[in-house]
């Protein structure tokens, strides 16, 4: 549901053989903007064009759009893309069909999970600090009707508790494209057992992410790995096995031990399966996701 692979520096994890090879059904793609605004976007956006043209992507738009015999890709949008409706709209007629509102910084839509990036960063405020008072600004609850009327799916990873309740107030399906449990890993990036169950009311899902630090304080291959199990276990006992997916965060976080790039997908699909039955697998790597593609899109 998740990956940087636009904005990559060096060669990207995500490439059209590693996909296949991990036998990916659907390949998410953010166009990732920290500065620049739409203009950035609009370069990203072009970008997502060769690249599917070079890869051998097949564009999807709606759940009727996708193949089964081939790496289907959909662009999505993080952090300060859109800064008013018309440009949302221009997100739109590019092909975005998923929106998140904010990255690790405010934007004129609303606010981040961390209440002091800065201050995160350089080690003066702890990872759970989360920031609980602002949410959607008045722009941003425009921005989310505007995109439940054309047919976006707003994603709420990287945004604040608060804009994570605002969204759920509009009783529609939504997402958190890579996310984890807090329960297991407190860290303000990862959802609440409340917030899982509120997604999974409002029929949407939570795309595990593959950051080490946000799974674990145990980097290595074996850590990554329970702590992968832990997190769906989490996710599963807090909301239900449909709520359950595949975020990745691939080119957006430093190598994980265990999982490195898609072509290793088969390998934890595996896991899940061992550890939860073949169905909750199944779902979790892909129809659980299909699922909110078909109901919003």
């Amino acid at each position: 549901m998740h990956c940087d692979a636009l904005t990559a520096s060096g060669a990207p994890r995500v490439t059209g053989e590693r996909l296949a090879a991990g036998g990916c059904l659907v390949q998410c793609f953010a166009a990732f903007v920290e500065e620049g605004g739409f203009s950035r976007f609009a370069s990203l956006a072009d970008k997502f064009d060769q690249l599917c043209q070079r890869e051998g992507y097949h564009r999807v738009l709606c759940a009727g759009d996708i193949r089964e015999d081939a790496v289907n890709a959909m662009l999505t949008s993080e952090g300060g893309a859109f800064s008013s409706l018309e440009e949302l709209k221009g997100l739109y007629n590019r092909g975005v069909r998923i929106a998140g509102f904010v990255w690790n910084m405010p934007t004129g839509a609303g606010f981040p999970n961390f209440p002091d990036y800065a201050g995160l960063c350089s080690g003066r405020v702890a990872p759970a600090l989360r920031e609980t008072a602002r949410g959607l600004t008045e722009f941003g609850f425009a921005a989310a009707e505007y995109m439940a009327e054309v047919g976006i799916i707003a994603d709420v990873s990287h945004g604040s508790d608060r804009l994570f309740a605002d969204i759920a107030s509009l009783k529609r399906p939504f997402v958190a494209s890579h996310s984890n449990a807090a329960s297991v890993q407190n860290w303000a990036r990862n959802l609440t057992d409340g917030q899982i169950r509120t997604l999974a009311d409002c029929g949407g899902v939570v795309g595990l992410n593959f950051c080490a630090d946000f799974l674990s304080d145990d980097g290595s291959a074996e850590g990554q790995r329970a702590a992968l199990l832990a997190h769906a276990h989490a996710v599963l006992r807090a909301g239900g096995e449909d709520v359950l997916a595949i975020g990745s965060d691939f080119d957006g976080i430093p190598d994980n031990a265990f999982l490195p790039d898609p072509s290793r997908m088969p390998v934890f699909l595996q896991l899940l399966a061992d550890e939860f039955g073949a169905r909750i697998a199944e779902k979790a790597a892909r129809d659980n996701f299909l699922r909110v593609i078909r109901d919003v899109l």
